[in-house]
């Protein structure tokens, strides 16, 4: 089975010790690709140096709204110039909102959001969406760019009813090792009502780990958990499944030389 992980932040300091090894790792364990995010300034080189030195890893780069406070006075156009420098970056991500840890500064996070989602839509590049306790915001954002704007909820919290009123906006949708988690129904459900030609796999390594491993730290290799599961949830034998998300990952990001 061929399998692309949609989400990873493997320039996190807890890889520090054996990144190069980690990745150098995933072709062999069936893993053809890899997304590394970027959530603020101060990791976009690191990101695409990443994406610069393996042949299977991409870019994407973006300020999450947790790091808003931290995106300086012009920092819209010098992202602009690091995705056009990086032949690699796929999208414009990690970006979005977050009103769990930080329901101060929603104002300060949705003009950041907003303007990156413009800023995707002038470049033509998907975007790479969090949404935590924000789930009308972000999607009222996306449906005002409806037709426009293309890309994934990554790590997707929202209901299985969302799910159909997302519909029309194309996007896709991203399911990790959450979803392995003790009573998360919710997530099962809508893993189950995403259509299959919007299903993305991912890790959020080295967060998230899967069931059996969780506490642990994550890596893409474990993200066969996560199709297992998706695969009972729907009734779909793994290949099948790996083969599908994988051709949905080809086609968001448009992955130059790869096949599933």
């Amino acid at each position: 089975m061929k399998l692309i992980d949609t989400h990873t932040h493997y320039t996190d300091e807890r890889f520090d010790e054996d990144r190069g090894e980690v990745l150098s790792s995933l072709p062999a364990s069936g893993v053809i690709a890899v997304v590394d995010c970027a959530s603020k300034e101060g990791e976009w080189q690191a990101v695409s140096g990443l994406a610069a030195r393996f042949p299977h890893v991409y870019s994407a780069l973006g300020v999450h709204g947790l790091e808003a406070e931290t995106a300086a006075e012009g920092y819209l156009k010098r992202l602009e110039e690091a995705i056009k420098s990086d032949p690699k970056c796929v999208a414009v991500g990690e970006i979005g909102l977050d009103y769990y840890y930080s329901k101060e500064q929603k104002e300060l996070q949705k003009k950041l959001f907003y303007e990156q989602l413009d800023l995707a839509v002038r470049l033509d590049k998907p975007v790479i969406v969090h949404d935590r306790d924000a789930h009308r915001d972000v999607f009222d954002a996306i449906m005002a760019r409806k037709g426009a704007l293309r890309g994934v909820l990554h790590c997707y919290s929202g209901s299985a009813e969302l799910v159909t009123e997302y519909a029309p906006s194309g996007f896709y949708f991203g399911f990790g090792g959450s979803l392995t988690f003790k009573n998360n129904e919710k997530g099962l459900r809508a893993a189950a009502a995403v259509p299959l030609d919007r299903l993305l796999l991912e890790t959020d390594c080295p967060y998230l780990a899967p069931v059996p491993h969780r506490g642990r730290r994550n890596d893409s290799r474990l993200m066969r958990h996560v199709l297992e599961k998706i695969a009972q949830v729907r009734g779909m034998n793994c290949e099948e499944l790996a083969r599908i998300t994988t051709e949905n990952a080809i086609r968001l990001f448009g992955l130059p030389g790869i096949s599933p």
